[in-house]
């Protein structure tokens, strides 16, 4: 096998923060190439909702030069949140009067516009990163499922949790939080699910109690978009049977674990359309950080996988993105000095989102929840 192609910049993984890196990097006339493992843009479909952040998300988006874009795709009334206890009574509500700084938008329609401001060939589709090594001076060697081989001056590993590229610089692993969720949605909700529509309403939805719940949100196709989440074993997911889609298998079992809770609760799973989705909540060390290794780094999940009870990995992926794009056009020709700058930037910023996420989850799944979700966000209210 011989290596037959160089790349100055090589972005491994084509998800929010590594679009937004490659799109600051271009807007300041410096190319770089992505290499994501999905077959397409439009391979499958990128998940729910996500709530721009002013003092992370929005910042990147501005210097992407996107912001007006992102602005003309917000979901009207995504800010609006609720609060119930498991007997579906209604302890706070927050209404979206647009003046919020936490805007709603489609992650698919997110990336679509990263996608899209990017020039053509920017992205390799289809190239799944396998293995990367050191050559020394900074230079790395990559290599790709179908075989190919490249080499690059600059290794970015922006390919989240499982990341590939994060071996060279840390041997952290990301760990199970304690709890499992499994994604269900109610689709056309206004019209098939009127009672789940009404009780979810337009944006954020939390139903807890007894270390467990719902999160929901209503998405822009008028869909409901359900997390059923529970503090469980490791091994609890692969016990249930998800090739059942009617009222046995992974639904009944969500059911019981449900027993006493409002019937109109317990209607987001018995009538929940298409698969359900199991998922592990997995998480970095709170703090994780490397020594500086010549000629890579890393951004967003990569960097700092964290549970998203703090709604802080999208906003940090993109605002990694932009600093680290920003640092290498401060640093022209000094790859490390940037890479110094950006590092002394996102180690701190990190650890302090991860703490939040974490305390996040306990308020969440605390026995005696929602009280402490509800006390956590009346001290943001004291803080505002």
């Amino acid at each position: 096998m011989t290596t037959t192609t160089h790349h100055p910049i090589a972005i491994i993984g084509g998800g929010l923060g590594g679009l937004t890196l490659a799109r600051v990097l271009h807007v300041h006339g410096v190319g770089a190439t992505v290499f994501d493992l999905e077959a397409s843009a439009n391979a499958r479909k990128q998940g729910g909702m996500l709530d721009i952040h002013e003092e992370s998300g929005q910042i990147a988006l501005r210097e992407a030069r996107l912001y007006e874009e992102f602005l003309a795709e917000v979901h009207p009334g995504g800010q609006a949140m609720r609060v119930l206890d498991k007997h579906a009574r209604l302890l706070r509500e927050d209404r979206d009067d647009g003046t919020g700084g936490r805007p709603e938008i489609d992650r698919g329609t997110l990336r679509d516009l990263l996608v899209s401001s990017l020039p053509e060939g920017t992205i390799r589709w289809n190239a799944k990163a396998v293995s990367c090594r050191a050559l020394g001076d900074g230079r790395h060697e990559v290599t790709l499922a179908g075989g190919e081989v490249f080499t690059t001056d600059l290794l970015v590993g922006a390919d989240g949790a499982w990341s590939r590229v994060r071996p060279l610089v840390s041997a952290a692993t990301p760990a199970y939080t304690g709890i499992s969720f499994v994604e269900l949605d109610l689709f056309d909700a206004e019209k098939r699910h009127p009672g789940s529509a009404e009780l979810i309403g337009g944006g954020m939805c939390f139903a807890l109690g007894d270390e467990k719940g719902f999160l929901a949100h209503r998405e822009t196709d008028g869909s409901l978009h359900i997390y059923v989440a529970l503090r469980a074993d490791e091994t609890w997911l692969a016990s249930l049977d998800f090739t059942d889609r009617g009222t046995g298998g992974a639904k009944a079992e969500l059911l019981r674990h449900f027993d006493g809770w409002a019937p109109a609760l317990r209607d987001l799973i018995a009538e929940a359309d298409g698969p359900l989705v199991p998922r592990h909540i997995h998480a970095l060390p709170i703090g994780h950080r490397w020594s500086r290794i010549p000629g890579t780094t890393l951004l967003g999940d990569a960097a700092h996988l964290m549970s998203p009870f703090a709604g802080e990995g999208a906003n940090l992926a993109l605002i990694d993105g932009a600093d680290l794009g920003r640092c290498l056009v401060e640093h022209p020709g000094d790859p490390e000095a940037a890479l110094t700058a950006y590092e002394a930037i996102l180690f701190p910023r990190s650890e302090v989102a991860a703490q939040g996420s974490a305390e996040g989850l306990e308020a969440i799944f605390d026995a005696s929840a929602p009280k402490p979700l509800l006390d956590m966000f009346a001290q943001f209210d004291d803080a505002s």
